[in-house]
């Protein structure tokens, strides 16, 4: 479809061999870039406990090291990170996914302390609706929603979208990242259409 894939890859619910089969398969597909990530506790079953991001990064090194000789893909690795500094293992990544922010300043000083040579990405999530917003600032400790847009989002529930793609776009005219995770959840089809007004 002319786009650049980037496989995510979870350590809650694979062990080793798993871990192991899902390179070669997605190798084998010419998909070269993974971003691990722990992964949510599950709804059902039972999380296992073999793999975490850390020893998945590592396995994946050597995966790549020892396929390297029989002219395989050369594998990318990404990592999550929240707007704190930078644990140590995490600068052996090759890109970074940010945890979403709502605000480009703080994005922007964060960035500006991070010392990291491989490519980082803003994360930035759309809000469907005020009391959705509400629940995530509850629920998810690092997410700090602005008052403002809580407000907006009172007076007008569709004002999330423009207030996250006008975002992204202040976070692309920066210039202080590589690219951006965007997250639209239900509103994909009406941040495709604000995103091709802004891009025009």
């Amino acid at each position: 479809m002319g786009g650049r894939s980037i496989a995510c890859l979870n350590a809650r619910d694979r062990n080793l061999l798993g871990f192991r089969r899902d390179l070669m398969t997605a190798a084998a597909y010419g998909v070269d870039e993974f971003l691990l990530v722990f992964g949510d506790r599950p709804a059902a079953g039972e999380r296992t406990v073999e793999l975490t991001v850390r020893s998945m990064l590592t396995e994946l090194r050597r995966f790549a090291d020892s396929s390297r000789s029989t002219g395989s893909l050369a594998l990318k690795a990404g990592v999550t990170t929240r707007l704190t500094p930078l644990i140590d293992w995490k600068k052996e990544a090759d890109f970074l996914f940010v945890q979403a922010c709502f605000d480009l300043d703080t994005l922007l000083r964060w960035r500006e302390a991070i010392d990291f040579d491989g490519r980082i990405f803003a994360g930035v999530l759309v809000p469907p609706s005020a009391s959705r917003a509400r629940k995530w600032a509850t629920e998810i400790p690092e997410i700090s929603i602005p008052d403002a847009w809580i407000a907006t989002l009172d007076s007008d529930p569709t004002a999330g979208v423009h207030l996250a793609c006008d975002l992204a776009a202040q976070v692309r005219d920066s210039g202080g990242f590589d690219g951006l995770h965007l997250i639209p959840g239900v509103k994909h089809r009406e941040v495709a259409g604000r995103l091709e007004a802004l891009w025009a």
